[in-house]
């Protein structure tokens, strides 16, 4: 027969509910995080889309691919590994995918 400590044990109610606003706080930081980088993909992506200048093509797919990889990172450090509802979520083009080695 195994004997578990209880879940509590060498701690008081402060400390554990001090450890539970900073794990809301961390989950809230992350929320925003995943927010921001998913902007970024929606601004450059319109960016990339409503310029037909070739010349600037390179560069504006090079911004597009750092953003979505940026966002498949943040997604990956929330738990979310697969990318395949996001790709069509944001119809990110074959061009930006290709960058990052996922076409």
């Amino acid at each position: 027969m195994s004997v578990r400590m209880p879940s509590n044990f060498g701690r008081s109610s402060a400390q554990e509910t001090a450890f539970d606003v900073l794990g809301h706080e961390i989950l809230a930081e992350k929320a925003a995080a995943l927010g921001r980088a998913g902007q970024k993909v929606e601004e450059t992506l319109a960016r990339l889309g409503a310029n037909a200048d070739e010349e600037l093509r390179p560069r504006l797919l090079k911004e597009a691919a750092a953003a979505v990889h940026a966002y498949f990172i943040q997604r990956e450090l929330c738990g979310l590994r697969r990318h395949d509802a996001v790709i069509r979520e944001y119809a990110i083009p074959k061009a930006v995918l290709v960058r990052l080695g996922a076409a």
